[in-house]
């Protein structure tokens, strides 16, 4: 198998990956998701040219598990102001303590970029962007583990550098990502999309798509050789990978 397009390692003191499948209390994976690992390489870099797709997840530090109570928002801050004392929800939330990944991923350039890229190589130029970003510290906003409230610290990794290889577990069904899917019979919300020609506004709604994971030798694989779990992610949303 070929290098990954990006490797970065992410570390915190506290992270929450919350599992959908539990409505009042938030409870969280025992590792990082793919989907919450996307967001950590969005933060450091990303263009709307391309998409990243995880391949593996390395647990160095797998941590510990605390459960606190936090005082949370019951209704979505939209653009009328919200008075938090009339509005505020305690929570217990079951957490993880002192964890740190190894993330590598793809950079899977769109299709409307490729036709627009007037002989740039866009694959070598966003890779390099993301390396030289990620080598300096430099970041969109602060990368987070789960939750905006668990910042994460960051630095570029290698191919060559290994999680704790003692780490076998299975972990069942996890989240993989959201799709959005477009759909005129549910319009739960709006989105945009790009049709390779311009940017439109789309009607559909959300899907969580998930995939079977096995921790092994400290490795989640993702996407290997023989297996794709983002191939339904992409027939959902009507794309191609």
């Amino acid at each position: 198998m070929h290098d990954p397009s990006v490797c970065l390692r992410v570390r915190g003191d506290y992270a929450l990956f919350s599992r959908p499948e539990f409505k009042v209390e938030r409870v969280s994976y025992p590792i990082i998701t793919p989907s919450a690992a996307r967001g950590a390489l969005e933060a450091v870099y990303w263009k709307p040219e391309f998409k990243y797709r995880i391949r593996r997840i390395g647990v160095v530090k797998i941590g510990s598990t605390a459960t606190v109570l936090r005082n949370e928002l019951g209704t979505r801050q939209g653009k009328t102001p919200v008075f938090i004392e009339d509005d505020r929800q305690q929570r217990s939330s079951l957490l993880l303590k002192d964890v740190e990944y190894l993330i590598h991923a793809d950079i899977v350039v769109q299709p409307h970029a490729h036709a627009q890229a007037n002989g740039v190589n866009l694959l070598i130029k966003h890779t390099e962007c993301f390396k030289r970003r990620a080598q300096s510290g430099q970041c969109r906003h602060q990368p987070y583990l789960g939750t905006r409230e668990f910042s994460a610290e960051f630095e570029a990794a290698t191919p060559d550098e290994q999680p704790d290889r003692g780490l076998n577990q299975r972990l069942g069904n996890m989240l993989l990502d959201i799709a959005f899917v477009p759909s005129k019979t549910r319009k739960e919300m709006q989105f945009k999309r790009h049709d390779g020609k311009k940017w439109d506004v789309a009607d559909g709604y959300m899907e969580a798509v998930y995939f079977n994971a096995d921790l092994k030798d400290g490795w989640v694989d993702v996407v290997t050789d023989t297996a794709n779990p983002y191939a339904r992610l992409d027939a959902l949303e009507g794309r191609h990978a």
